[in-house]
Formats: C-alpha cells, sequence, structure tokens
C-alpha cells in the first residue's frame, strides 16, 4: 500500500515540531491550523529545507531521510513540486518558457506529467505567449502550479498557495485544484488554515497546535469529532460527499445520494450531471435535532441519526453532538438548554434537520 511516512522532531528557542505520521501516498493531505502552530515547518522538512537532526522520511517506498543511518537527501535530489503563496515566476521569460524550464530538465522517459497536459488541465492555454507582468494574481498562481507538475514530482507541496489571493481569485483557480484532485496520481500535502479550501480539496486531516499533531486522518471522520479544538470553532462542521441522483429544475433543488446509504440530501444548487461525485459542507451550528420526523416544516433534509458522543461546547450556553447517518458523520451545535430538554444520549435515535439553502457545495 502506497503511504507516505514523516517522522521530525525539530526544535528552535521558542518553538519545537514534533510529528509522527503515515498518511496516503495518493489523493491530497491538508495539513491544518492557526498561524505559529508548525505547517510550514514540517512541510519545509518534507521539502528538505530544514534538516531535522531527527527525522524520516518515506515517499511511497522511497526513502528521503533517515537520521538513523545518516541518510539525508539535499532537495534538488528529491523529486518533487513546491507551490509558494506567491508563483515567483522568471519575470524575463513568457508563460511557455516559464512552464518549459522545468519541462525541459527530466528526461522523456520519466516525465510523468506532458507539456500540454498541465496546460490543460490548468486552463492556460491562452496565456502561453504572454509575460508574467500582464497576468493577474489568479493568472499567475496556475502557471506556477503547471510549472511545479512539470518537473513529475513524486510529491506535491503546497504551501497556502491562495493566501494572496481575493475571494473572487480563489473562486476561480479552486475549481483546477479539484481537476489535480481527480485527474493526477501525485500525492498533495496541502498546507491552508482555510476551512473552505480543506472542505473543498482534502482527503484526509492532519491537525497542528504550537508543533504537536493533535490528529491525523480521514477527512470526514477528523472534522466530526468533539473532541478536537476545531470543533469549538464558529464555522466548525462536516464534509459529506455523495452521488448526484437528480435535480428538480422547477425548484432548482439537486439530490445527492449519501455514500453507503439510500438517504438523500436536498441542496439548493445549479444541475450537476447524475452519478457525479460531490461534496456538501455542512456547518454544525446549521443543524438542528427533533426527537420526531417534523411533517410541517421548511426544512427538507430530515435524516434518521443515531447520537454518538457529546460535549460542551466553549461558549456555556451550547454543546456539541456527534451524530451518525446511516453511516456519514454528522456534526451538531445545540444548547445546553435543548439537550436537556431532548434528553440526549450516547445511543440515542434521533432525527436531523438541515435547511437545503445552508448547504455549500
Amino acid at each position: 500500500m502506497q503511504s507516505i511516512r514523516a517522522r521530525f522532531k525539530l526544535t528552535y528557542e521558542g518553538f519545537s515540531l514534533e510529528a509522527d505520521l503515515v498518511l496516503p501516498g495518493r489523493g491530497v493531505s491538508a495539513l491544518f491550523g492557526h498561524s505559529g502552530s508548525g505547517k510550514t515547518t514540517l512541510l519545509r522538512c518534507i521539502a528538505g529545507l530544514e534538516q531535522a537532526a531527527d527525522g524520516y522520511l518515506e515517499i511511497n517506498g522511497e526513502v528521503w531521510q533517515d537520521s538513523a543511518r545518516g541518510l539525508f537527501l539535499p532537495t534538488h535530489k528529491r523529486r518533487l513540486g513546491y507551490v509558494f503563496q506567491e508563483a515567483s515566476l522568471f519575470e524575463h521569460l513568457s508563460v511557455r518558457r516559464n512552464l518549459e524550464f522545468g519541462w525541459r530538465r527530466i528526461p522523456a522517459r520519466e516525465r510523468r506529467v506532458e507539456l500540454a497536459q498541465a496546460v490543460e488541465l490548468l486552463g492556460i492555454g491562452h496565456l502561453l505567449e504572454r509575460m508574467p507582468d500582464r497576468l493577474s494574481g489568479g493568472e499567475r498562481q496556475r502557471v506556477g502550479i503547471a510549472r511545479a507538475l512539470l518537473t513529475s514530482p513524486r510529491l506535491l507541496l503546497m504551501d497556502e498557495p491562495l493566501a494572496a489571493l481575493d475571494l473572487k481569485r480563489k473562486g476561480e483557480i479552486l475549481p483546477y485544484l479539484e481537476r489535480l484532485h481527480d485527474e493526477l496520481d501525485i500525492p498533495v500535502l496541502y498546507v491552508s488554515h482555510s476551512p473552505d479550501e480543506v472542505a473543498r480539496l482534502a482527503d484526509h486531516l492532519v491537525l497542528l497546535d504550537n508543533g504537536q499533531v493533535l490528529a491525523s486522518g480521514p477527512l470526514e471522520e477528523t472534522l466530526s469529532r468533539v473532541d478536537l479544538p476545531i470543533a469549538q470553532e464558529d464555522d466548525a462542521g462536516v464534509v459529506i460527499e455523495g452521488r448526484v441522483r437528480g435535480f428538480d429544475e422547477r425548484y432548482q433543488l439537486l439530490a445527492l445520494g449519501l455514500s453507503g446509504s439510500a438517504l438523500v440530501v436536498r441542496v439548493a444548487h445549479p444541475p450537476v450531471p447524475e452519478g457525479r461525485s460531490l461534496r456538501l459542507r455542512v456547518l454544525a451550528r446549521d443543524v438542528s435535532l427533533s426527537l420526531d420526523r417534523q411533517r410541517d416544516s421548511s426544512i427538507l433534509n430530515l435524516l434518521p441519526a443515531r447520537v454518538v458522543d457529546l460535549s460542551d461546547a466553549a461558549n456555556p450556553a451550547q454543546v456539541l453532538v456527534r451524530l451518525d447517518v446511516d453511516g456519514t458523520p454528522l456534526l451538531a451545535r445545540i444548547t445546553r438548554f435543548s439537550r436537556d430538554q431532548l434528553g440526549l444520549h450516547p445511543g440515542q435515535s434521533i432525527w436531523a434537520q438541515i435547511k437545503s439553502v445552508a448547504l455549500l457545495a
């Protein structure tokens, strides 16, 4: 089984990093946490830009660092691509020549990504003859990502690649990052402190705080844990993934079948082809609970659920409830008064209610 094994101990004055991780060898693993949590330091260790005295790194069977054996592969010998917050393009070269710079240095037999493929994936065909000073911030970043891909990396590192972009530019580039996730077999480590980016792109979540790994696991499971600080955030919630089962043109509602279940969630969303996979972000504050199925309600999504766990929230008036909806984890934030009125306890059957207009697809 392909995997990324990373173990590092690194100490600075006033800060120390201690991480011992086994991550999937494909897909997107997000390193998530507030500023100063150690996300970028961990990424720099993986890139070889920081050398931990005690470290081990193995990428799908290739060992890049093993301090016990005195092995440390320098950065330029590690087959990785690195995308920073700023694209840092060669300003004297056109977009085409920027892309060719790394691509031509890879022997043809070792190329995993071809020039035309990267151009198509990032939607930059119309930009090839432009100079970097004629590109928008989002266009520059797309070119930077394409350039990193054309080094045919074994691993792609992305350090908050959207942080320097405004909301509109982020919205433009996220669909291209989703395409990379869906169409390329290159593992990605994605640093971010944006829950929206993580929800759209990640398969696996690593939660960091003050240089320590608080949790590491599949995105859906980790986001629904009530024992983690992330559950205390105002925008705490989970990601639901399913397949489109139909579209109601009259009411502009999309029907999404939950994975491994006959249950369907309806969401206000433009049409999407039937059978396509889609993710929904469900905020805990948008989930209400009822002992019985409500018949006369404007809330369309009424889902049978089981209470898995309860935990006090940071706000003393609130509690967090972890639910299981036929195999899909869900998180609800309700008042302590409501908890007591409903008599909530683990194992209890309950109805979860979610507004269709509150779902973020």
